[in-house]
């Protein structure tokens, strides 16, 4: 067994090296050693992503046979689109629609399980790397210095899992619930300013209010995202439950929140660039497929551009799963470091 108490973890790096630079780097090395929580998490949101496809592809072919609607229009857009599209073409088959909406959350229910039971397994990998890794962000990349940080295996990996499968479930249908009341009270709002406007000129200032409140709750979704990825770092660190996580999450939080975030920042902005580098290399893709015979080659520069694009978001997720991650530790080392000190001088100034 190895030694992850803070103690070590605090001989890995100093308190001084705990810079946003270093953080990142750190990260970035720690997910490259353990490449294999990249390929795992990518799987796993593949997988989810299939069984959500599943009822909606059944459920338009249902609309399209009974209803005489267009498949190909049922089956635009995102995942989401297209699940308000069937939804909105079932309403009048109360069963039928009943059905679908019974399919697809026993399938998000199914498919969130398993997301939130890897998240454990990645976590407790990187956290293994991360005690060991002692100051990998100061050494030159080698392939040598990326084998010596990496702790990931099978019987590790299933091991997080176990442990911290069901903290991470409760937890994570915690944030579910939280999502659901956003986005309710998000649709009362806007249905009642709609209901209350009258005039052209009071709808259009309503619309305008509307699209604030929108991207008011994406950030709301963005912050409660990054809250729900610290109380799993915490629970994964302390080995508590979900209510010590939280509690320990906001202490972190107090301690280290200029860090934090300018983490977030960073990470966010590379998250902005790599989406839109996406989707201009997206819509270079489209254009050859307007060119006779090259546009034959579309379909697998799709398939390979979107596996690119997975395989780089989740690297990216997991480089700020790291940063954060090592933060958490160097605070956790820093803490027990105060505490130990404050029982030695109790203990010198009343010896028994």
């Amino acid at each position: 067994m190895r030694d992850t108490s803070p103690l070590r973890i605090h001989g890995c790096y100093s308190e001084n090296d705990l810079d946003v630079k270093h953080l990142l780097k750190r990260g970035a090395l720690l997910v490259a050693a353990n490449w294999q929580t990249v390929v795992i998490q990518f799987v796993a949101e593949t997988t989810f992503q299939v069984l959500l496809a599943v009822p909606i592809i059944g459920a338009a072919i249902l609309v399209a046979v009974l209803l005489g609607t267009d498949l190909a229009d049922l089956l635009q857009g995102s995942l989401r689109e297209m699940f308000t599209t069937i939804a909105s073409a079932l309403l009048s088959e109360p069963v039928a629609l009943v059905a679908f909406i019974a399919a697809f959350s026993v399938v998000l229910l199914g498919g969130s399980v398993l997301m939130f039971v890897v998240k454990g397994g990645t976590v407790e990998v990187l956290a293994a790397a991360s005690v060991d890794a002692h100051g990998i962000e100061h050494h030159p990349l080698t392939l040598d210095l990326l084998k010596h940080s990496s702790r990931f295996t099978l019987q590790r990996f299933t091991e997080g899992c176990a442990r911290l499968c069901r903290p991470y479930i409760t937890l994570g249908f915690a944030l579910t619930a939280v999502y659901a009341l956003s986005i309710a009270g998000y649709l009362a709002f806007v249905a009642y300013g709609y209901r209350a406007a009258e005039g052209r000129a009071v709808i259009i200032g309503w619309t305008v209010i509307a699209t604030l409140a929108a991207a008011l709750l994406v950030v709301w979704f963005t912050v409660m995202n990054v809250l729900y990825l610290l109380v799993q770092i915490a629970m994964a660190v302390e080995h508590v439950g979900v209510v010590d996580g939280m509690r320990a999450t906001s202490r972190f939080i107090r301690a280290e929140l200029r860090e934090l975030f300018v983490v977030f920042l960073v990470v966010a902005g590379l998250v902005a660039a790599a989406t839109l580098a996406s989707a201009l290399a997206w819509s270079g893709v489209g254009l050859i497929a307007f060119v006779p015979l090259v546009g034959l080659a579309v379909f697998p520069l799709q398939i390979a551009a979107l596996l690119l694009r997975g395989f780089v978001f989740e690297y990216l997720g997991l480089t700020a799963l790291g940063a954060y991650l090592t933060l958490y530790q160097g605070y956790a080392a820093r803490r027990s470091d105060a505490v130990q000190s404050t029982t030695v001088r109790a203990a010198m100034q009343h010896p028994a």
